[in-house]
């Protein structure tokens, strides 16, 4: 994934009466932290922000973080994003410092292409798994697994096995669980419970 740059500057108040007027102002609080550096208290532009969430996503994206105009950057993700329950304005972020040569778990969005040959016979696609957590560095983050469900057909399913990956990307799993399935409609199934029954009791009744 693309790394995308990010905007930042230092603020020394802290506490709900500044923050509310960092906002005022079209700014979001933020923190900066990570496993070899002092929390940091920035201030980032919220339509910044919002730009860069559109472009790379949440949670999963690698920016190069400037603050105060300083020489040297730094590699961050977005750890938390806090959104007001109705406005979703931004009211909070949290940045992690990551380390470029460090693998880091992260998770990535599973997307399906292609019409299902199951679902056009009556089947219905059930998606149990939306995300796939991965093991990578930062610079190797997929930006989504996308799976061809073109050739599924009722009963089919796709296990995270059956997942490609390239270069040092993993999936940890301990069981080979399933990701998606074409499965048969409750009417479909209730159908041929029936049809099962209606073929027993004449096996039942032919024996008599």
């Amino acid at each position: 994934m693309d790394n995308i740059a990010l905007k930042a500057i230092t603020r020394t108040t802290k506490g709900n009466s500044p923050a509310r007027s960092l906002r005022r102002q079209g700014q979001v609080p933020a923190i900066l932290y990570g496993p070899k550096s002092e929390p940091r208290m920035l201030a980032i532009q919220a339509f910044d922000l919002e730009t860069i969430i559109k472009k790379g996503g949440l949670g999963r994206s690698v920016y190069t973080l400037n603050v105060d105009d300083e020489q040297n950057t730094k590699q961050v993700m977005i750890k938390e994003l806090q959104t007001h329950p109705l406005s979703r304005a931004f009211l909070h972020v949290d940045l992690y410092e990551v380390a470029m040569d460090r693998k880091i778990h992260v998770n990535v969005p599973v997307l399906t292409v292609g019409e299902s040959v199951g679902v056009d016979n009556g089947g219905v696609l059930q998606i149990i798994r939306h995300e796939l957590e991965v093991f990578c560095l930062p610079n190797e983050i997929p930006s989504n697994f996308t799976i061809d469900i073109t050739d599924l057909d009722i009963g089919d399913a796709v296990h995270v096995e059956d997942i490609p990956t390239s270069g040092n990307i993993e999936i940890p799993h301990d069981v080979n669980f399933t990701i998606l399935t074409v499965s048969a409609t409750r009417r479909d199934m209730e159908t041929a419970a029936a049809a099962e029954g209606e073929a027993a009791e004449g096996k039942e009744a032919g024996a008599e």
